[in-house]
């Protein structure tokens, strides 16, 4: 996988860097990439198309398995590639635990931007105030579709199961980790969005502090 740069992500990562609304602040990132494999890639593909199989090989044939959709090879190319995705968005993490189950089709644009609708109307309303050109939705319409064409992809969320998952942050109050995957350009376009308590991240500063301070006078004979 390969980071690509797309300057039509620059002002909407910009505008989501840290976008403080008082007592909440929303973070955002969109993130282009190539599923050509660089580096280390085609060892970890492997190896994760290995562990599939096994997991194929040992899981029942029933209608909650998922045994019959990765069956065949573009599926599972699928799932190594968004997974690899993961693995160059945060290269110091170990994402071997990931589970296919984590991975949900949203099917449609539509299911996206329901989601978007719902938990970024305030961002939104911010956007709209310091901008003329367009609402923050159809800006990240038109960035997305210029760079992997969405009338032709495949739309997946990503949910976290472990509190050291880096997509999960202290303080947050939600967090959707989405990903558009366009099998044609071979190219999967990731977006994730969080909203942070910052009550909660200035309770842990100071309790942070304070638990440093303490340690400093463990060691001193008072």
């Amino acid at each position: 996988m390969k980071y690509l740069e797309y300057t039509p992500f620059d002002r909407i990562n910009a505008f989501l860097d840290d976008l403080n609304l008082g007592e909440r602040t929303i973070k955002g990132c969109i993130e282009a990439y190539s599923c050509k494999h660089t580096g280390t890639d085609k060892r970890l593909s492997l190896s994760l198309e290995n562990e599939i199989l096994d997991f194929l090989g040992n899981s029942p044939d029933d209608s909650t398995s998922p045994v019959e959709y990765f069956s065949t090879r573009s599926s599972r190319k699928m799932l190594i590639y968004l997974i690899l995705t993961l693995y160059h968005m945060y290269p110091d993490y170990d994402f071997s635990a990931v589970k296919a189950h984590q991975f949900f089709t949203e099917e449609t644009w539509e299911g996206f931007k329901q989601i978007f609708d719902s938990y970024m109307s305030d961002a939104s309303k911010e956007w709209n105030e310091a901008n003329e050109d367009g609402s923050l939705l159809e800006m990240l319409y038109k960035a997305l579709d210029e760079v992997i064409n969405l009338a032709e992809c495949e739309v997946y969320s990503y949910d976290p199961i472990s509190d050291a998952d880096p997509f999960i942050e202290k303080g947050s109050l939600w967090s959707f980790n989405f990903f558009f995957y366009n099998r044609k350009l071979k190219r999967v376009v990731s977006f994730r969005f969080s909203c942070l308590s910052n009550l909660v991240a200035e309770r842990f500063t100071v309790d942070g502090y304070y638990e440093e301070y303490d340690e400093i006078f463990d060691d001193m004979d008072i």
